[in-house]
């Protein structure tokens, strides 16, 4: 019996976490991206094709869903197994999905930035093309995972926001894990320098990730499917 009422819990709040996922245009309306009521031009800098995809979905939807330009960079084609040009073909077609044209979406292709285990990139080289982005695009969002390099970019009125990893627990939790993403947010940093975005289209990370073809393997279904990221992005904003 006790077993029985764990995983009816689990049930019942896997559910609750969906209902609240798909009703969440209102809840997000008071977002700190959309104070100003204008459009706003974002950068997503991404180190591969499908990063988009297994871990940005919530806020390119949330983005794209309120009109504002969505920018990418990517900093490499995913080469490390000889399919460059095909995951380059492929990221067009998943941003396809996500409603970014294909002239918002920059590939690199360049010796410091190649895909592969223990490859070194320049981060000053890195910080560098991310800056020639924000000047040339007027872009007011920059978002990534890391920020040694975003904290450089950042000029003026950038805003410069890092996506917030999460613990192995969480990040497999699913749905579950906006709750812990809010009230963790809420407790650890000041209001004004967190942001959790839920996806509004779940389905938009399957139907996007299954875009990339050569990398639709069954652990990746598994992936878009029980990971928090699908779900949730919680960012902190790293400059002033």
């Amino acid at each position: 019996m006790a077993w029985l009422s764990i995983i009816v819990s689990v049930g019942v709040t896997w559910v609750a976490s969906l209902y609240k996922i798909l009703n969440s245009s209102r809840s997000q309306s008071n977002s700190v991206f959309s104070r100003t009521g204008d459009k706003r031009n974002v950068l997503l800098v991404i180190a591969h094709p499908d990063d988009e995809s297994m871990f940005f979905s919530p806020t390119i939807n949330y983005m794209t869903s309120r009109a504002h330009n969505v920018f990418i960079l990517c900093m490499s084609t995913g080469n490390a197994d000889g399919m460059g040009n095909i995951r380059k073909d492929e990221l067009y077609r998943a941003c396809a999905v996500f409603k970014v044209p294909p002239e918002h979406v920059k590939i690199l292709d360049q010796v410091d930035f190649q895909d592969g285990f223990g490859k070194v990139w320049n981060h000053n080289l890195l910080a560098k093309i991310v800056e020639e982005e924000v000047i040339t695009h007027a872009i007011d969002l920059v978002r990534s995972f890391v920020n040694n390099f975003l904290t450089e970019t950042s000029r003026g009125n950038t805003e410069a926001w890092e996506l917030i990893s999460t613990n192995i627990f969480r990040k497999y939790s699913g749905p579950l894990d906006i709750w812990l993403s809010i009230l963790s947010s809420a407790m650890h940093y000041p209001r004004g320098k967190f942001q959790c975005l839920l996806n509004e289209h779940p389905g938009k990370s399957f139907l996007a990730m299954s875009e990339h073809r050569s990398q639709w393997v069954w652990f990746r279904k598994l992936f878009v499917s029980f990971s928090s990221y699908s779900y949730v992005n919680t960012l902190r904003r790293i400059n002033n």
